[in-house]
């Protein structure tokens, strides 16, 4: 039996939100020495603090998936971890995963810049949950080393990595994505670029219908999500899971698909409604489900 292939040495996430925060501790939990680009310095320290905090979690519950033994937090960010505000910093890095908004222009911009700076054997790859790998890998340098990976939210909670091919990525990046992956502790999946990919169509259907069963009073929200958990064994249900999400994500990606794959994905006025009163879901308190500061 081979050796499973080991985390790569050296990783760039451009973007420190929830996902981008969550992706580069993924990679410190497995060995990789991580740097992370950011717009400025205010957001270069909430993105620090993020990592912090995770490694803190995973310190606290022992859960250091590819790590022989778990560091102490702040010798990890120490020794390992670095942020940078402009992309340049990423030149020699070997992998690098974009990680800002769901907004094509704002990806657009910063993988044709980090493309710029990187070596010809570097892989390239954008987390997006819905948007066209083809379209994003348009006017890149090198698309054949480009691709998606789509990381779920709380990365660190979850098992799976959706890869994504584009149509012009070449075989060898996928196999060796695949061998990185594993290093994390996660499964992969791969899926051709498509409309929501094969994760977020099939999740934004569940969750689109389990909404309007809530509009139409068909039960409570608690309710629904028990039927799916002790009727089908989902580890989460689809109300739940959409507060974990973001309600302003699970809209905008229902969105797109409404304009891919027609009427069934258009989202209910609910959804609407309680995002444009704020009622995003864990991160702001109130969604489906009322949140503790603790839980957010």
């Amino acid at each position: 039996m081979s050796a499973a292939a080991p985390a790569p040495e050296a990783v760039g996430v451009i973007g420190g939100g929830r996902m981008g925060s969550g992706i580069a501790h993924a990679f410190l939990m497995a060995g990789s020495t991580v740097r992370l680009v950011e717009r400025d310095a205010e957001s270069s320290g909430r993105a620090r603090e993020a990592v912090r905090r995770a490694l803190a979690r995973s310190a606290e519950h022992g859960s250091a998936a590819g790590m022989t033994a778990m560091a102490a937090p702040d010798d990890v960010l120490d020794e390992r971890f670095t942020i940078a505000t402009d992309l340049d910093a990423l030149a020699g890095y070997g992998l690098v995963i974009e990680a800002v908004p769901e907004d094509h222009g704002l990806k657009h911009d910063a993988l044709t810049r980090a493309a710029s700076v990187l070596a010809d054997d570097a892989v390239l790859a954008t987390n997006t949950s819905s948007m066209s790998i083809d379209a994003l890998a348009a006017g890149l340098a090198r698309p054949q080393r480009f691709l998606g990976l789509h990381f779920f939210n709380p990365v660190p909670a979850s098992a799976l990595v959706e890869i994504v091919r584009g149509a012009a990525t070449d075989e060898s990046v996928i196999a060796r994505c695949r061998g990185w992956i594993d290093a994390l502790g996660k499964s992969a999946v791969v899926v051709r670029d498509s409309p929501g990919f094969a994760s977020s169509r099939l999740g934004v259907a569940l969750g689109l219908e389990a909404i309007r069963m809530l509009e139409e009073g068909v039960a409570s929200a608690a309710d629904i999500d028990t039927a799916m958990v002790r009727g089908y064994r989902h580890p989460l249900g689809p109300l739940r899971t959409t507060d974990l999400v973001g309600l302003e994500v699970r809209l905008a990606i229902a969105e797109q698909l409404a304009t891919t794959l027609g009427a069934r994905f258009e989202p209910p006025a609910l959804l609407r409604r309680m995002v444009a009163e704020g009622r995003l879901g864990r991160k702001s308190g109130q969604g489906f489900y009322h949140w503790d500061e603790e839980e957010r």
